[in-house]
C-alpha cells in the first residue's frame, strides 16, 4: 500500500493494483459520520457547506489527522475484501506500507497503529524511496549505487540505494502540493485571480512543464476577481506555468545536489553510468527529467510509470519475505 498524501493505491497479491484514489475524506463535522472517501471526496473540496468538511489524512507525507486515516484505510480494506456473498467476510490482511525516510518514531508508530486499528492483522513499514526503487525494478541488493528521487505530493525523497540499505537519505517537504500552491499564488500576484488549489493542480497537469516545450500550451481558468469581487476568467499559458513552478524546482534540484555532494566516491561512478531515476507523480511533469539533469550534469531517467512505483515495489516485497525484513523499518 502506498499511503500518499495526495493518492492512495493498493496493491494486491495476485491481483496487481486494485485501488487508485486521491487520499480524501468527507464528513460532518459535528459528528465526524463519514460521507464519501476517495475520488467522491476529492470533488468536495472548496465546494463543502459549514456542516461539512473535506480533509486530506495526511499532510507532507504525514498523518495530520488519525481518525480520518483509520477510516480511509478500514474503507480501502474493506473494499478490496467485497466477497459478494451474504456472510460478510472479517478482513484481517498483512500489510506493507511505503512511508516517508525522514518521519520521526511517533510518526511511524501513528502509521502502524492506524493500519492495525483498520483492521490489519500485521503493518510492516517500508520506505518509500525503497520500495519506489524495487518498484522500478532498480538492483537494490547489488553493491552497485542506484540514485532515486521519488517526487510525492507532499514530500520529495532523495535516496542513494546500495546493498539493500539506504546510503544517504533526504526528505524535503517540497513537492507537488508546493506546486499547486505556487500557481495560486502567482495568478494571484500577476492577475489578482483568487482560484482554488484544485484548480491549480488541474492547470498543473495540463500545461505545467519544468522545460521549454516544443509546442506551448494554454488553459483557461474561471476565479474570483480579488479587486472587483465578481467572477473573471484567464487565460494561462505554459510559459506562465514554467515560472511559477521554476523556484520549486529549484529547490528539489538543488537537494538532489547537496546528495549528490554527500555520495561516497565509489559510488558516484556507478549513480553516474545508471544516471539519476525518478519516480512518484511529480515525475510526470513535463521535461522535469532535461531540468534536473541541465541543473546536476548527469543522466536523468523517468522509471516506467513512475506513480505507481511504490506501490509496485511493495507488492514486490509481499512476495520476497528475505527482502522485506532486510529493509523492513523496525518500531
Amino acid at each position: 500500500m502506498d499511503l500518499g498524501t495526495a493518492n492512495t493505491l493498493v496493491y494486491v497479491r495476485g491481483k496487481g493494483i486494485v485501488i487508485r484514489e486521491p487520499s480524501s475524506v468527507a464528513r460532518k463535522k459535528k459528528t465526524k459520520e463519514l460521507l464519501a472517501i476517495g475520488s467522491a471526496a476529492k470533488k468536495m473540496e472548496g465546494r463543502t457547506p459549514k456542516t461539512i468538511e473535506s480533509v486530506r489524512p495526511l499532510k507532507d507525507g504525514v498523518i495530520a489527522d488519525f481518525d480520518a486515516t483509520v477510516a480511509m484505510l478500514d474503507y480501502y480494506i474493506k473494499k478490496v475484501h467485497e466477497s459478494g456473498t451474504v456472510i460478510p467476510k472479517i478482513p484481517r490482511p498483512r500489510l506493507i506500507i511505503g512511508i516517508p525516510s525522514g518521519v520521526t518514531e511517533v510518526e511511524r508508530r501513528a502509521v502502524a497503529d492506524a493500519a492495525v486499528n483498520a483492521g490489519a492483522r500485521r503493518a510492516d513499514l517500508v520506505e518509500e524511496p525503497m520500495a519506489a526503487a524495487i518498484g522500478a525494478l532498480l538492483p537494490v541488493e547489488d553493491p552497485e549505487g542506484v540514485f532515486i528521487v521519488d517526487i510525492g505530493g507532499g514530500t520529495s525523497e532523495i535516496a542513494v540505494i546500495s546493498l539493500g540499505g539506504v546510503v544517504l537519505g533526504r526528505s524535503v517537504r517540497i513537492a507537488g502540493d508546493e506546486m499547486n500552491e505556487a500557481i495560486v499564488s502567482y495568478v494571484r500576484l500577476k492577475y489578482s485571480l483568487l482560484v482554488g488549489e484544485p484548480t491549480a493542480e488541474q492547470v498543473k497537469i495540463s500545461i505545467g512543464s519544468a522545460y521549454p516545450l516544443p509546442k506551448e500550451k494554454f488553459h483557461i481558468v474561471r476565479g474570483r476577481d480579488l479587486e472587483t469581487g465578481l467572477p473573471k476568467t484567464v487565460k494561462l499559458t505554459s510559459v506562465e506555468i514554467r515560472e511559477a513552478l521554476s523556484p520549486i524546482l529549484r529547490e528539489i534540484s538543488k537537494c538532489i545536489i547537496e546528495t549528490i555532494e554527500e555520495v561516497p566516491p565509489e559510488l558516484i561512478g556507478d549513480i553516474t553510468d545508471r544516471g539519476i531515476v525518478l519516480a512518484g507523480g511529480g515525475a510526470l511533469l513535463a521535461g522535469i527529467d532535461k531540468a534536473i539533469s541541465e541543473a546536476t550534469h548527469m543522466p536523468v531517467v523517468i522509471a516506467e510509470d513512475p506513480l505507481t512505483c511504490v506501490v509496485r515495489g511493495c507488492g514486490i516485497l509481499l512476495e520476497n519475505d528475505s527482502l522485506l525484513n532486510k529493509i523492513k523499518l523496525t518500531g
